[in-house]
């Protein structure tokens, strides 16, 4: 894909500009729907800011709902944007409310979905720009790892942070993404309050659906 950087903008913003719609929750494998479009997947433990960045993303308010309540029915959420592009809402799990049982089932799910997606391009991993790579991060990069799914590490909430400080959590997250074999090195920070690093998202999630200017027919 040659697009220049100008070009894969405007497509970004044409994409996104699409309208996005709730398609379905998934609690088991059988249940997911065909792999008809590219998808990318969002990640993060509770509170990280998932929802408000897709809804940044996809211009909408309250498409994602806030649902991922600990302990509540496990599911991955998926969006359909546009008829070119599938956005799946993978709630965390990291989950001490939940029984150990349910979390292993949870996680065993997950992986099979991780692994066996062939229209899964790549999972936007949330971590929150106050705090880091937590524990439970590092739990998410290796089952990604372990997957061997290309994955890339959003930081949220930038806006919470002084200038400099933002910078030096930019680069330690760098930093320490760096020895991860699935992981993609640039870090993108964001702010879905301020509106901060959204269109650089928007351009990287364009990069795996086919520009508008293609004829489909060519799908060779």
């Amino acid at each position: 894909n040659l697009m220049t950087h100008s070009s894969q903008s405007e497509f970004a913003a044409w994409l996104f500009a699409q309208s996005c719609e709730f398609m379905l929750g998934v609690a088991h494998i059988k249940d997911l729907p065909a792999d008809s479009h590219p998808e990318v997947t969002f990640a993060g433990r509770s509170n990280v800011g998932k929802s408000s960045l897709i809804n940044a993303l996809t211009n909408r308010n309250g498409i994602a709902r806030t649902s991922n309540t600990p302990g509540r029915t496990q599911q991955l959420n998926y969006f359909n944007l546009g008829n070119k592009l599938h956005i799946v809402d993978l709630p965390g799990f990291g989950y001490a409310a939940a029984p150990k049982d349910v979390v292993h089932q949870w996680q065993e799910m997950i992986l099979a979905y991780l692994k066996g997606r062939p229209s899964l391009k790549r999972v936007y991993l949330l971590i929150d720009a106050r705090h880091g790579i937590k524990k439970v991060d590092k739990e998410h990069m290796d089952i990604f790892d372990e997957a061997a799914l290309s994955y890339q590490v959003i930081l949220t909430k930038i806006d919470k942070l002084k200038s400099a400080q933002q910078n030096s959590m930019l680069e330690k997250t760098q930093q320490d993404i760096l020895l991860r074999p699935a992981a993609h090195p640039t870090v993108i920070a964001t702010s879905s309050e301020k509106n901060i690093g959204i269109q650089d998202v928007r351009s990287e999630i364009s990069r795996f659906v086919k520009t508008f200017k293609e004829d489909d027919s060519n799908d060779g």
